[in-house]
């Protein structure tokens, strides 16, 4: 695999767990919140990752070479938890229905906090190879002087 091939990669991949963690910003910004555009709580979301796919050119190259087909990732979808809302008992709140109850978004703050983490390392793994990759391109001309 050549460098500039390793350095594609991590870069999918840090800007994938990017989305990620704004989403996930996202979800933890909206846990209060009982009411969006279309009446209802917010709903969380979360992103789903797939490989990405490769052009013509790339796996013709693959194929003519013999090696294994690396593509990095994208972000196939950002979607809506079809989770049910939490009922919370507050009669004072504006949103509250007749028996006193409001809904209360499907977001855990400990849920997201576990994924703002996950995403984290995911992005400073990427960031560590890619300076790795970075530092053997540097030796590589260095060894050619």
């Amino acid at each position: 695999m050549s460098f500039f091939k390793t350095i594609d990669v991590s870069a999918s991949a840090l800007t994938a767990q990017s989305l990620r963690m704004d989403v996930i910003a996202q979800n933890v910004a909206n846990a209060t919140t009982t009411r969006t555009d279309n009446g209802e709580p917010y709903r969380r979301r979360s992103v789903v990752f797939e490989e990405r796919q490769p052009t013509f050119a790339e796996t013709l190259e693959t194929v003519r070479n013999g090696r294994q087909s690396i593509n990095g990732v994208v972000v196939s979808e950002i979607f809506e938890d079809p989770a049910p809302f939490t009922q919370v008992f507050n009669p004072t709140h504006p949103d509250a229905d007749e028996n006193g109850y409001v809904q209360m978004p499907n977001v855990e703050i400990t849920q997201e906090y576990v994924d703002m983490i996950s995403a984290t390392r995911s992005y400073e793994a990427n960031i560590t190879m890619l300076n790795a990759t970075k530092r053997m391109a540097v030796k590589a001309l260095e060894i050619g002087k």
